[in-house]
């Protein structure tokens, strides 16, 4: 099986999937806490991409025109 991300992608997800399960990771706009598994893989690959790592462009930010 292949991976999608990088190495350091993989670790920020790790890093937030384990803080969500805890209840301790918290959004960055509004600051509650996180509950959704899909919420907590979003924002570790946010922290990835900040800290520069290789990281796929988001999926709705694609600039595909449909006539």
């Amino acid at each position: 099986m292949t991976s999608k991300y990088g190495k350091t992608a993989q670790d920020e997800v790790a890093k937030a999937l384990h803080e969500e399960k805890h209840g301790e990771l918290k959004s960055g706009g509004s600051g509650k806490t996180v509950t959704s598994r899909k919420q907590a893989v979003a924002i570790g690959l946010s922290k990835a991409r900040k800290a520069g790592a290789k990281v796929p462009s988001k999926r709705g930010s694609s600039t595909s025109t449909h006539h």
